[in-house]
């Protein structure tokens, strides 16, 4: 029974932090979103709820390294794993009603600079995420610089296209620069081999 309210009380936070940020989570907000007795948050988190959040923002940071590797390495070419990175965030806006987006940036909007903690997680998550983005088009032949402008580009229009969706309640903004994201993915890694080429023949 006690893992099942700390079970409930993790996936309730998770939602409500991706809802309505680090601020506007309140505990009385958990509590109540968790059917959690009022004693229960500090016996399974004596640190309160600076150490849930931690612990909620890690979890779901670490699921999304998960899938987004995962992405990356069944699909050999980069511009069909973006194409479908894009794709895979456009349903899950569209399944939970465009309701929730991206688990870190609430976070990262709120400034919780007090929780040092919290805010190494959310920038050590854009690190990670922009660097498997970065190793993959690298792995495609594109060259280092590029690449990490490639996928800044990508992380940071995904990002975006996520608030814009949320606003819209639309998925259509998605789908359109999955598109043209694709398309300059599939040019810098042409390029890529045009250029390797160039130098075996030189």
């Amino acid at each position: 029974m006690a893992t099942d309210t700390r079970t409930r009380m993790i996936e309730a936070t998770a939602l409500l932090i991706r809802q309505r940020g680090y601020h506007g989570t309140s505990l009385n907000d958990i509590l109540s979103a968790s059917a959690a007795p009022r004693g229960s948050l500090y016996f399974h988190f004596p640190g309160g709820k600076d150490q849930l959040v931690i612990e909620v923002t890690r979890a779901s940071v670490a699921d999304v390294t998960e899938r987004l590797g995962a992405a990356l390495l069944e699909e050999r070419d980069p511009a069909v794993a973006v194409h479908h990175i894009y794709q895979s965030v456009a349903r899950m806006l569209e399944e939970n009603e465009f309701s929730l987006g991206c688990p870190v940036a609430p976070v990262v909007l709120d400034a919780p600079n007090d929780v040092p903690d919290l805010v190494e997680i959310c920038r050590s998550a854009f690190e990670q995420w922009i660097g498997l983005l970065r190793q993959a088009f690298m792995r495609a032949g594109v060259p280092e610089r590029r690449a990490q402008a490639l996928a800044l580009l990508v992380e940071s229009s995904l990002e975006g296209l996520m608030v814009i969706a949320r606003a819209t309640r639309d998925r259509t903004p998605v789908q359109a620069v999955a598109d043209e994201v694709a398309a300059l993915v599939e040019q810098a890694v042409l390029a890529g081999k045009v250029a390797r080429q160039a130098e075996s023949a030189a």
